[in-house]
């Protein structure tokens, strides 16, 4: 049987962004669990109260409740909570896949890779100069114009805006996080990276430039913009469900 799977959305997301993709993991013959994170969406607790351990507090739960190993699948900066998860949780956490992910080395984050790539050809800011910060700058939001035309690119007009208005402000403890990974725990995770060629957020030439630095993870390319979980979920299916089953 194969493991569970966890979905870990992005951020300003919530388990509303996998709702077209579930159905083809399940047709697959995968047990789907698509989780809402600490610092997105409505929360009782303060932005400033958010931080990668309390999401990774939250996903501690939602393992125990599966009560069996799992794989990850990380959206955008989700990748970043799946490889934290991995490193804390290896002896729960199988194999991790990363969808247009930010699958960084220790001791990086997505801002310090942004520097390094600056002025490269293929290089964008993606969403990180459209960003609305509030006056505390505890959490951020996204204008619906700028999200619908950097995160769902590749979709109908009318998908795009109903998507990008569905996103909420996002914690900053939750979003501008490091992770501090092993060799030993993380290391050993087997993992995969689908990567979107049309990605106005994270673009290529980032997800390429992490697939250089955290090298290991197999690879599949897809033709799509940020979100083919959204634009185009049965080819995303068809790209991970081998790895998810165990076959890769």
């Amino acid at each position: 049987m194969a493991d569970p799977v966890v979905l870990i959305h992005g951020a300003w997301q919530g388990s509303w962004a996998w709702a077209h993709l579930v159905p083809h993991l399940e047709a697959e013959g995968l047990e789907v669990h698509a989780v809402d994170l600490p610092g997105s969406g409505p929360e009782t607790a303060s932005a400033g109260d958010i931080t990668l351990e309390t999401v990774l507090d939250h996903l501690d739960d939602v393992l125990w409740n599966i009560g069996r190993p799992v794989s990850l699948v990380g959206h955008s900066g989700g990748g970043i909570v799946a490889s934290a998860a991995g490193e804390r949780f290896r002896d729960r956490v199988t194999r991790i896949a990363y969808v247009a992910g930010m699958m960084l080395p220790s001791g990086m984050t997505f801002g310090d890779l942004q520097t390094e790539l600056q002025g490269r050809k293929g290089f964008s800011q993606g969403i990180s100069d459209r960003i609305v910060y509030s006056d505390d700058r505890l959490s951020s939001t996204v204008p619906i114009e700028e999200a619908a035309a950097i995160f769902f690119n590749d979709c109908p007009r009318d998908v795009a805006m109903a998507a990008a208005g569905k996103l909420t402000p996002q914690a900053e403890g939750a979003r501008a996080i490091l992770p501090i990974l092993t060799p030993e725990r993380f290391g050993t995770l087997p993992r995969l990276y689908v990567e979107a060629t049309d990605d106005r957020s994270v673009v290529l030439l980032a997800q390429r430039r992490m697939q250089d630095l955290v090298p290991g993870a197999t690879i599949r390319s897809l033709p799509t913009g940020h979100a083919p979980q959204l634009s185009a979920p049965e080819l995303l299916s068809r790209a991970l469900a081998p790895f998810l089953l165990g076959r890769k």
